[in-house]
This record gives structure tokens, sequence and C-alpha cells, in this order.
């Protein structure tokens, strides 16, 4: 089973990490590692966005404009499941994210659907 159900019409709550395209976790991308540790827990999902500009504590601009490349894109992997299991996480995040940003906000999940009609806040 690679994740549990997340039921519609429930209060979970929402990890967001902030981090850059360049940070690493031992020898692969930091992004790919706390993913596939989300997986490994169990977590019903994650999903990595990449961002064409922002900045973060040290005020440095990274974007994606032609003129001004960046190897160092802000990367943001959102994560929703119950509090329990993003708790089962964090640990891990906290040891992985050295510099970025992680937050946790209450969210109300509507749906929840994989492809080929199955449901999976729904009973078979």
């Amino acid at each position: 089973m690679v994740g549990d159900a997340v039921n519609p019409w429930t209060k979970q709550c929402l990890l967001r990490i902030f981090i850059g395209e360049s940070d690493h976790w031992q020898h692969g991308p930091l992004y790919e590692a706390i993913v596939l540790k989300a997986r490994e827990l169990h977590l019903a999902g994650a999903t990595v966005l990449r961002g064409p500009m922002g900045f973060g504590a040290h005020s440095k601009l990274h974007t994606s404009k032609i003129l001004r490349l960046s190897e160092d894109l802000p990367m943001v992997i959102e994560i929703v499941d119950s509090r329990e299991k993003i708790d089962l996480l964090l640990p891990f995040v906290d040891e992985m994210v050295t510099e970025g940003l992680v937050t946790l906000e209450n969210v109300e999940v509507v749906q929840y659907r994989a492809g080929g009609g199955f449901d999976a806040g729904r009973n078979p």
C-alpha cells in the first residue's frame, strides 16, 4: 500500500516545504529525498512544484529568466495527510532541510481521487 486514503470533507494537515532546486540530501536532490521518505512512510501523496522566481531568508533573487539563469530555482513540496501521519515525517524533514521554510496548516479535503474511477475517500 503506497498511501492511505484521505477522506473527503475531513480536516487534514498541509505540510509545505520551501527549498532551493540545488539543495541536496546525501547524493541526490533534497526534494526527491523528502518525497521518497513520505512515500516510504505511506503518506497519502506529495507534489513538488518548481517556481520560476522567488527569494528567501537571504533575499537573493532566484529566477528562470533567460538573461539571469539560475541553477537554484525555488521548489515547494506539498503533502496533505492527517496530522498524525505528517508528524511521522517531520523529524526527517527537520534533519534534511538545513535551509528553507517549513509550514503546517489545517485544510479541508474536498476531493481525493485516483485515475480509473477509484475514489480514495469512498469505501469499495
